[in-house]
Protein backbone atom coordinates (compact mmCIF):
# COMPACT_ATOMS: atom_id res chain seq x y z
CA UNK A 1 0.00 0.00 0.00
CA UNK A 2 1.58 3.78 -0.52
CA UNK A 3 2.88 5.39 2.55
CA UNK A 4 0.52 8.20 0.95
CA UNK A 5 -2.64 6.18 1.38
CA UNK A 6 -2.00 4.60 5.09
CA UNK A 7 -1.23 8.08 5.91
CA UNK A 8 -4.73 9.14 4.49
CA UNK A 9 -6.58 6.70 6.95
CA UNK A 10 -4.55 7.20 9.60
CA UNK A 11 -5.58 11.14 9.75
CA UNK A 12 -8.95 10.45 8.11
CA UNK A 13 -9.69 8.22 11.82
CA UNK A 14 -7.84 10.94 14.05
CA UNK A 15 -10.08 13.55 12.39
CA UNK A 16 -12.89 10.89 12.83
CA UNK A 17 -12.80 10.12 16.43
CA UNK A 18 -11.70 13.65 17.67
CA UNK A 19 -15.65 14.67 16.93
CA UNK A 20 -16.00 12.50 19.70
CA UNK A 21 -14.23 13.78 22.42
CA UNK A 22 -14.74 17.75 21.96
CA UNK A 23 -17.44 17.77 23.96
CA UNK A 24 -15.35 16.91 26.82
CA UNK A 25 -13.37 20.65 27.83
CA UNK A 26 -16.12 22.27 26.99
CA UNK A 27 -18.62 21.19 29.55
CA UNK A 28 -18.12 24.50 31.53
CA UNK A 29 -19.14 26.54 28.71
CA UNK A 30 -22.05 24.36 27.06
CA UNK A 31 -23.47 24.22 31.11
CA UNK A 32 -23.98 28.08 31.12
CA UNK A 33 -24.99 28.72 27.52
CA UNK A 34 -27.88 26.24 28.37
CA UNK A 35 -28.45 26.31 31.85
CA UNK A 36 -27.90 23.02 32.25
CA UNK A 37 -26.55 22.27 36.17
CA UNK A 38 -23.18 20.82 36.54
CA UNK A 39 -24.31 17.70 37.90
CA UNK A 40 -26.29 17.05 34.61
CA UNK A 41 -23.76 18.49 32.31
CA UNK A 42 -21.98 14.62 31.88
CA UNK A 43 -25.71 13.93 29.88
CA UNK A 44 -23.69 15.58 26.94
CA UNK A 45 -21.20 13.06 27.36
CA UNK A 46 -23.51 10.44 27.96
CA UNK A 47 -25.05 10.93 25.30
CA UNK A 48 -21.84 10.86 22.85
CA UNK A 49 -21.06 7.66 24.40
CA UNK A 50 -24.47 6.28 23.87
CA UNK A 51 -24.31 7.23 20.15
CA UNK A 52 -21.17 5.30 20.02
CA UNK A 53 -22.72 2.11 21.22
CA UNK A 54 -25.01 2.21 18.78
CA UNK A 55 -22.96 2.75 16.07
CA UNK A 56 -21.27 -0.49 17.02
CA UNK A 57 -24.24 -2.23 16.89
CA UNK A 58 -25.83 -1.11 13.65
CA UNK A 59 -23.80 1.29 11.40
CA UNK A 60 -20.12 -0.42 11.52
CA UNK A 61 -21.80 -3.89 10.22
CA UNK A 62 -23.21 -2.18 7.41
CA UNK A 63 -19.51 -2.53 6.16
CA UNK A 64 -19.64 -5.98 5.62
CA UNK A 65 -22.83 -5.89 3.20
CA UNK A 66 -22.79 -2.35 1.28
CA UNK A 67 -20.40 -0.73 -0.72
CA UNK A 68 -17.55 0.63 1.65
CA UNK A 69 -16.44 3.36 -0.08
CA UNK A 70 -20.45 5.14 -0.62
CA UNK A 71 -21.27 4.26 2.94
CA UNK A 72 -18.25 6.03 4.43
CA UNK A 73 -19.20 9.00 2.08
CA UNK A 74 -23.09 9.13 3.18
CA UNK A 75 -21.64 8.39 6.70
CA UNK A 76 -19.11 11.40 6.34
CA UNK A 77 -21.62 13.91 4.99
CA UNK A 78 -24.31 13.00 8.00
CA UNK A 79 -21.14 13.65 10.45
CA UNK A 80 -21.08 17.42 8.60
CA UNK A 81 -24.61 17.71 9.27
CA UNK A 82 -24.58 16.62 12.95
CA UNK A 83 -21.13 18.87 13.86
CA UNK A 84 -23.27 21.68 12.10
CA UNK A 85 -26.65 21.09 14.23
CA UNK A 86 -24.69 20.99 17.85
CA UNK A 87 -22.56 24.01 16.48
CA UNK A 88 -26.58 25.69 15.87
CA UNK A 89 -28.54 23.66 19.03
CA UNK A 90 -30.90 26.96 20.96
CA UNK A 91 -32.05 24.39 22.95
CA UNK A 92 -30.54 21.44 24.98
CA UNK A 93 -32.60 18.59 24.02
CA UNK A 94 -30.98 19.97 20.09
CA UNK A 95 -27.73 19.75 21.98
CA UNK A 96 -28.41 16.18 23.01
CA UNK A 97 -29.51 14.89 19.78
CA UNK A 98 -26.78 16.31 17.81
CA UNK A 99 -24.31 14.79 20.50
CA UNK A 100 -25.74 11.52 20.01
CA UNK A 101 -25.75 11.59 16.03
CA UNK A 102 -21.96 13.01 16.27
CA UNK A 103 -21.25 9.98 18.70
CA UNK A 104 -23.06 7.65 15.80
CA UNK A 105 -21.51 8.86 12.95
CA UNK A 106 -18.02 9.78 14.57
CA UNK A 107 -17.86 6.03 15.85
CA UNK A 108 -18.82 4.60 12.65
CA UNK A 109 -16.29 6.59 10.58
CA UNK A 110 -13.55 5.76 12.92
CA UNK A 111 -14.01 2.10 12.79
CA UNK A 112 -15.18 1.60 9.32
CA UNK A 113 -11.85 3.63 8.34
CA UNK A 114 -10.06 0.69 10.10
CA UNK A 115 -11.89 -1.92 8.65
CA UNK A 116 -11.62 -0.76 5.32
CA UNK A 117 -7.70 -0.36 6.01
CA UNK A 118 -7.67 -3.75 7.06
CA UNK A 119 -9.64 -4.67 4.18
CA UNK A 120 -7.15 -2.75 1.33
CA UNK A 121 -3.94 -3.85 3.07
CA UNK A 122 -2.16 -7.10 1.69
CA UNK A 123 -2.21 -9.83 4.22
CA UNK A 124 1.52 -9.27 4.94
CA UNK A 125 0.99 -5.74 5.76
CA UNK A 126 -1.98 -5.73 7.16
CA UNK A 127 -0.84 -5.01 10.82
CA UNK A 128 1.52 -2.37 9.72
CA UNK A 129 -1.42 -0.55 8.09
CA UNK A 130 -3.97 -0.96 10.85
CA UNK A 131 -1.11 -0.01 13.69
CA UNK A 132 -0.96 3.54 11.22
CA UNK A 133 -4.65 3.89 11.66
CA UNK A 134 -4.84 2.93 15.10
CA UNK A 135 -2.17 5.38 15.82
CA UNK A 136 -3.69 8.25 14.26
CA UNK A 137 -7.27 7.28 16.17
CA UNK A 138 -5.11 7.38 19.03
CA UNK A 139 -3.21 10.77 18.48
CA UNK A 140 -6.92 12.56 17.56
CA UNK A 141 -8.20 11.01 20.75
CA UNK A 142 -5.33 12.90 22.56
CA UNK A 143 -5.55 15.97 20.44
CA UNK A 144 -8.86 16.32 20.64
CA UNK A 145 -9.37 18.10 24.08
CA UNK A 146 -6.08 20.73 22.86
CA UNK A 147 -7.64 21.35 19.45
CA UNK A 148 -11.51 22.30 21.70
CA UNK A 149 -9.75 24.17 24.12
CA UNK A 150 -7.59 26.37 22.05
CA UNK A 151 -10.60 26.95 18.96
CA UNK A 152 -13.41 27.84 22.28
CA UNK A 153 -10.34 30.40 22.95
CA UNK A 154 -10.86 32.03 20.45
CA UNK A 155 -14.62 31.42 18.57
CA UNK A 156 -16.74 29.75 21.87
CA UNK A 157 -17.41 26.55 21.49
CA UNK A 158 -19.81 26.65 18.78
CA UNK A 159 -16.56 27.39 16.55
CA UNK A 160 -15.00 23.77 17.63
CA UNK A 161 -18.07 22.38 16.18
CA UNK A 162 -18.09 24.45 13.13
CA UNK A 163 -14.52 24.09 13.10
CA UNK A 164 -15.08 20.29 13.27
CA UNK A 165 -17.52 20.36 10.07
CA UNK A 166 -14.84 22.63 7.71
CA UNK A 167 -12.44 19.32 8.90
CA UNK A 168 -14.30 16.87 7.55
CA UNK A 169 -15.52 18.41 4.50
CA UNK A 170 -12.15 19.59 4.14
CA UNK A 171 -10.93 15.26 4.30
CA UNK A 172 -13.68 14.05 2.10
CA UNK A 173 -12.45 15.27 -1.03
CA UNK A 174 -9.30 12.86 -0.68
CA UNK A 175 -11.25 9.81 0.70
CA UNK A 176 -13.32 9.92 -2.11
CA UNK A 177 -10.43 10.27 -4.72
CA UNK A 178 -7.78 8.02 -2.95
CA UNK A 179 -9.65 5.13 -1.01
CA UNK A 180 -9.57 1.98 -3.40
CA UNK A 181 -12.79 0.68 -5.00
CA UNK A 182 -13.42 -2.62 -2.87
CA UNK A 183 -15.17 -5.30 -4.34
CA UNK A 184 -18.82 -5.38 -3.36
CA UNK A 185 -19.88 -7.16 -0.08
CA UNK A 186 -21.77 -10.54 -1.49
CA UNK A 187 -24.06 -10.69 1.65
CA UNK A 188 -27.13 -11.63 1.33
CA UNK A 189 -28.06 -11.21 4.82
CA UNK A 190 -31.13 -8.93 5.68
CA UNK A 191 -30.17 -6.13 7.76
CA UNK A 192 -31.49 -7.99 11.32
CA UNK A 193 -29.88 -10.96 10.34
CA UNK A 194 -26.85 -9.24 9.43
CA UNK A 195 -26.88 -7.78 13.13
CA UNK A 196 -27.85 -10.90 14.77
CA UNK A 197 -24.88 -12.31 12.90
CA UNK A 198 -22.64 -10.97 15.20
CA UNK A 199 -24.04 -12.78 18.05
CA UNK A 200 -22.74 -16.26 16.13
CA UNK A 201 -19.00 -14.60 15.21
CA UNK A 202 -18.87 -14.14 19.06
CA UNK A 203 -19.59 -17.74 19.71
CA UNK A 204 -17.86 -19.18 17.32
CA UNK A 205 -14.63 -16.79 16.94
CA UNK A 206 -12.03 -18.13 19.98
CA UNK A 207 -9.67 -14.99 18.81
CA UNK A 208 -12.08 -12.89 18.84
CA UNK A 209 -13.33 -13.93 22.85
CA UNK A 210 -9.85 -13.98 23.93
CA UNK A 211 -8.65 -10.82 22.02
CA UNK A 212 -11.47 -9.29 23.65
CA UNK A 213 -11.16 -10.29 26.93
CA UNK A 214 -7.87 -8.84 26.96
CA UNK A 215 -9.01 -5.56 25.24
CA UNK A 216 -11.75 -4.91 28.24
CA UNK A 217 -8.93 -5.39 30.57
CA UNK A 218 -6.43 -3.18 28.98
CA UNK A 219 -8.70 -0.84 28.39
CA UNK A 220 -10.19 -0.99 32.05
CA UNK A 221 -6.64 0.21 32.96
CA UNK A 222 -6.25 2.37 30.77
CA UNK A 223 -9.39 4.05 32.55
CA UNK A 224 -8.40 3.55 36.25
CA UNK A 225 -5.69 5.60 35.35
CA UNK A 226 -7.29 8.59 33.27
CA UNK A 227 -10.36 8.89 35.22
CA UNK A 228 -8.65 8.75 38.20
CA UNK A 229 -5.72 11.23 37.66
CA UNK A 230 -7.49 14.59 37.37
CA UNK A 231 -8.61 14.25 41.06
CA UNK A 232 -5.06 14.21 42.69
CA UNK A 233 -3.52 16.58 40.12
CA UNK A 234 -6.05 19.31 40.88
CA UNK A 235 -5.91 18.96 44.68
CA UNK A 236 -3.54 20.33 46.96
CA UNK A 237 -0.26 20.79 46.68
CA UNK A 238 -0.34 20.33 42.89
CA UNK A 239 -3.74 21.81 42.20
CA UNK A 240 -3.22 22.08 38.60
CA UNK A 241 -5.56 23.57 35.87
CA UNK A 242 -7.84 21.39 33.45
CA UNK A 243 -5.36 22.71 30.99
CA UNK A 244 -2.25 21.37 32.50
CA UNK A 245 -3.84 17.89 33.57
CA UNK A 246 -4.83 17.73 30.03
CA UNK A 247 -1.33 18.12 28.80
CA UNK A 248 -0.01 15.20 30.34
CA UNK A 249 -2.31 12.97 27.88
CA UNK A 250 -0.39 14.50 25.41
CA UNK A 251 2.67 12.45 26.28
CA UNK A 252 0.67 9.48 25.62
CA UNK A 253 1.66 10.35 21.76
CA UNK A 254 5.37 9.25 22.39
CA UNK A 255 3.52 5.68 23.30
CA UNK A 256 1.29 5.77 20.41
CA UNK A 257 3.98 6.43 18.35
CA UNK A 258 6.15 3.60 19.10
CA UNK A 259 3.37 1.55 19.28
CA UNK A 260 2.92 1.00 15.84
CA UNK A 261 5.91 -1.52 15.31
CA UNK A 262 3.97 -4.08 16.91
CA UNK A 263 1.81 -4.14 13.65
CA UNK A 264 4.85 -5.06 11.74
CA UNK A 265 5.95 -7.49 14.66
CA UNK A 266 2.46 -9.33 14.36
CA UNK A 267 2.50 -9.36 10.55
CA UNK A 268 6.32 -11.38 10.87
CA UNK A 269 4.91 -13.75 13.31
CA UNK A 270 5.56 -12.57 16.23
CA UNK A 271 2.21 -12.15 17.58
CA UNK A 272 2.26 -13.55 20.86
CA UNK A 273 5.44 -11.87 22.02
CA UNK A 274 3.98 -8.85 21.20
CA UNK A 275 1.51 -9.18 23.73
CA UNK A 276 3.30 -10.71 25.88
CA UNK A 277 6.08 -8.03 26.10
CA UNK A 278 2.99 -5.27 25.70
CA UNK A 279 1.15 -6.60 28.59
CA UNK A 280 4.53 -7.11 30.68
CA UNK A 281 4.88 -3.09 30.36
CA UNK A 282 1.14 -2.46 31.06
CA UNK A 283 2.02 -3.99 34.50
CA UNK A 284 5.30 -2.49 34.99
CA UNK A 285 4.01 0.85 34.42
CA UNK A 286 1.74 1.20 37.58
CA UNK A 287 5.42 1.27 39.21
CA UNK A 288 6.56 4.64 38.22
CA UNK A 289 2.67 5.98 38.44
CA UNK A 290 2.23 5.01 41.85
CA UNK A 291 5.37 7.32 42.56
CA UNK A 292 3.80 10.43 41.82
CA UNK A 293 3.70 11.98 44.53
CA UNK A 294 8.04 11.92 44.47
CA UNK A 295 8.26 13.27 41.06
CA UNK A 296 6.05 14.29 38.06
CA UNK A 297 8.89 13.28 35.51
CA UNK A 298 8.65 9.61 37.26
CA UNK A 299 4.59 10.19 35.95
CA UNK A 300 5.38 11.23 33.02
CA UNK A 301 7.59 7.78 32.36
CA UNK A 302 4.90 5.84 33.20
CA UNK A 303 2.24 7.08 31.21
CA UNK A 304 4.22 6.92 28.37
CA UNK A 305 4.80 3.23 29.34
CA UNK A 306 1.22 2.84 29.78
CA UNK A 307 0.89 3.92 26.54
CA UNK A 308 2.82 2.47 24.70
CA UNK A 309 1.89 -1.21 26.76
CA UNK A 310 -1.74 -0.66 26.02
CA UNK A 311 -1.72 0.31 22.01
CA UNK A 312 0.88 -2.45 21.35
CA UNK A 313 -1.88 -5.14 22.68
CA UNK A 314 -4.42 -2.86 20.58
CA UNK A 315 -3.10 -2.92 17.46
CA UNK A 316 -2.24 -6.76 18.10
CA UNK A 317 -5.18 -7.48 18.49
CA UNK A 318 -6.87 -5.95 15.91
CA UNK A 319 -3.91 -7.16 13.51
CA UNK A 320 -5.26 -11.13 14.64
CA UNK A 321 -8.73 -10.76 14.55
CA UNK A 322 -9.01 -9.48 11.13
CA UNK A 323 -7.08 -12.53 9.72
CA UNK A 324 -10.05 -14.55 10.71
CA UNK A 325 -12.91 -13.50 8.31
CA UNK A 326 -12.16 -11.54 5.70
CA UNK A 327 -15.66 -11.22 4.78
CA UNK A 328 -16.41 -9.97 8.31
CA UNK A 329 -14.15 -7.66 9.23
CA UNK A 330 -16.84 -4.65 9.92
CA UNK A 331 -18.90 -6.91 12.58
CA UNK A 332 -15.56 -8.19 13.85
CA UNK A 333 -14.09 -4.59 15.10
CA UNK A 334 -18.05 -3.67 15.86
CA UNK A 335 -18.03 -6.48 18.46
CA UNK A 336 -14.35 -5.76 19.77
CA UNK A 337 -14.74 -2.45 20.32
CA UNK A 338 -17.85 -3.20 22.47
CA UNK A 339 -15.33 -5.34 24.91
CA UNK A 340 -13.34 -1.69 25.10
CA UNK A 341 -16.34 0.15 25.21
CA UNK A 342 -17.23 -2.40 28.44
CA UNK A 343 -13.95 -2.00 29.94
CA UNK A 344 -13.93 1.80 29.57
CA UNK A 345 -16.90 2.14 31.36
CA UNK A 346 -15.77 -0.41 34.11
CA UNK A 347 -12.53 0.79 34.57
CA UNK A 348 -13.98 5.07 35.20
CA UNK A 349 -16.41 3.53 37.33
CA UNK A 350 -14.51 1.51 39.83
CA UNK A 351 -11.43 3.69 40.38
CA UNK A 352 -13.17 6.60 41.87
CA UNK A 353 -14.81 4.32 44.26
CA UNK A 354 -11.25 2.95 45.17
CA UNK A 355 -9.86 6.16 45.43
CA UNK A 356 -12.41 7.20 47.84
CA UNK A 357 -11.33 4.81 49.99
CA UNK A 358 -7.80 3.99 49.55
CA UNK A 359 -6.42 7.64 47.32
CA UNK A 360 -3.61 7.35 44.91
CA UNK A 361 -1.92 4.30 46.40
CA UNK A 362 -5.46 2.37 45.95
CA UNK A 363 -5.84 3.44 42.69
CA UNK A 364 -2.56 1.77 41.45
CA UNK A 365 -2.79 -1.09 43.23
CA UNK A 366 -6.46 -1.88 41.38
CA UNK A 367 -4.78 -0.95 38.23
CA UNK A 368 -1.93 -3.43 38.63
CA UNK A 369 -4.43 -6.09 39.50
CA UNK A 370 -6.19 -5.49 36.46
CA UNK A 371 -3.03 -5.37 34.18
CA UNK A 372 -2.17 -8.64 36.05
CA UNK A 373 -5.17 -10.25 35.41
CA UNK A 374 -4.84 -9.60 31.59
CA UNK A 375 -1.44 -10.88 31.86
CA UNK A 376 -2.04 -13.96 33.27
CA UNK A 377 -5.58 -14.46 31.48
CA UNK A 378 -3.34 -14.46 28.26
CA UNK A 379 -0.85 -16.96 29.48
CA UNK A 380 -3.57 -19.09 30.18
CA UNK A 381 -5.43 -18.84 26.97
CA UNK A 382 -2.49 -19.61 24.96
CA UNK A 383 -1.61 -22.59 26.81
CA UNK A 384 -5.22 -23.45 26.12
CA UNK A 385 -6.03 -22.54 22.95
CA UNK A 386 -2.92 -24.40 20.93
CA UNK A 387 -5.55 -24.87 18.20
CA UNK A 388 -4.85 -21.50 17.17
CA UNK A 389 -1.30 -22.25 16.36
CA UNK A 390 -1.43 -19.98 12.86
CA UNK A 391 -2.47 -16.98 14.83
CA UNK A 392 0.65 -17.41 17.10
CA UNK A 393 4.59 -17.35 16.75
Amino acid sequence: MPRSLIWLFSIASGLSVANVYYAQPLLDALAQDFSISPAAIGGVVTATQLGCALALLLLVPLGDKVDRRYLMALQLMALVVALISVSMAQTSSVLLAGMLATGMLGTAMTQGLIAYAASTASPHEQGRVVGAAQSGVFIGLLLARVFAGGISDIAGWRGVYLAAAVLMLAIAFPLWWRLPALPTAQNAMSYPRLIFSMLTLLREEKVLQVRGVLALLMFAAFNIFWSALVLPLSSPPYEFSHTAIGAFGLVGVVGALAATRAGQLADRGYAQTTSAAALIILLVAWWPLSLMDHSLGILVIGIILLDLGGQALHVTNQSLIFRTRPEAHSRLVGLYMLFYAIGSGLGAISTTLIYARAGWPGVCLLGASVSLLALVFWWLTRVSHRSLRDNRD
